[in-house]
């Protein structure tokens, strides 16, 4: 495997450890939205599943979710001090930005959230696809691919839900699953990504790995 030349990164329980937050919030919104509330081992089980399957699972009626996707980015926004990054997540950034690796993110979170959240890291990111919609991330892959002029064989995207993994395929790109997000690492590997990643630390490992492999001379046959 070549080394990639742009990683493109979703946000939400893949750098941002959101989803205890996520817990804490959902019933309200779904009051507010009139679908099922989110209770006991349905948390867990959920996690197996992909969007569509949540979305009927809890009767969430298709025509409110970008009004859903408004409120909880504004609740989100006034909570964002509650929420922090994944430990090393930061430092992982640095050691591919070090690697002349380009880095963006791509999220249905508002751009002005994740660069509060990220702070002084937001420097290390070329490009930033925000606002997307929930099955509309593989048209901002593309777009950000475009801009950074970087080719889809070239670049690897990195997300904790099936959603991800979809739009991935869809734009051409590599996928990279996390162990820690939203999905389930079983439900994860299903989709059969690329490479798959149990820590932050994890990623800067295997992908300066595999460019220093790639850049080392090969030996001279006898």
């Amino acid at each position: 495997m070549h080394p990639y030349k742009l990683v493109i990164f979703d946000f939400d329980g893949t750098l941002s450890d959101s989803l205890p937050w996520f817990r804490g919030v959902v019933n309200s919104i779904a009051e507010k939205h009139r679908f099922k509330h989110i209770e006991g081992a349905d948390a867990e089980m959920l996690r197996g599943k992909t969007s569509r399957e949540i979305i009927k699972h809890l009767e969430v009626p298709m025509w409110r979710l970008p009004w859903i996707s408004r409120d909880m980015r504004k609740l989100k926004s006034e909570n964002l001090g509650d929420i922090p990054l994944f430990p090393r997540s930061i430092e992982m950034l640095e050691r591919l930005h070090d690697a002349k690796i380009l880095l963006a993110i791509v999220t249905s979170d508002s751009e002005s959230n994740v660069r509060r959240s990220l702070g002084e890291a937001e420097r290390l990111f070329a490009a930033f696809g925000c606002g997307a919609s929930l099955f509309g991330k593989s048209a901002l892959f593309t777009r950000v691919m475009r801009k950074l002029n970087v080719k889809p064989e070239d670049t690897l995207c990195i997300g904790d839900e099936i959603r991800d993994a979809e739009a991935t395929a869809k734009a051409g790109a590599h996928f990279g699953a996390v162990a820690w997000g939203y999905a389930t690492r079983e439900a994860l590997g299903a989709t059969s990504p690329s490479l798959m990643f149990e820590t932050p630390a994890d990623i800067a490992e295997k992908l300066l790995r595999t460019q220093k492999s790639y850049c080392e001379p090969t030996a001279p046959r006898p």
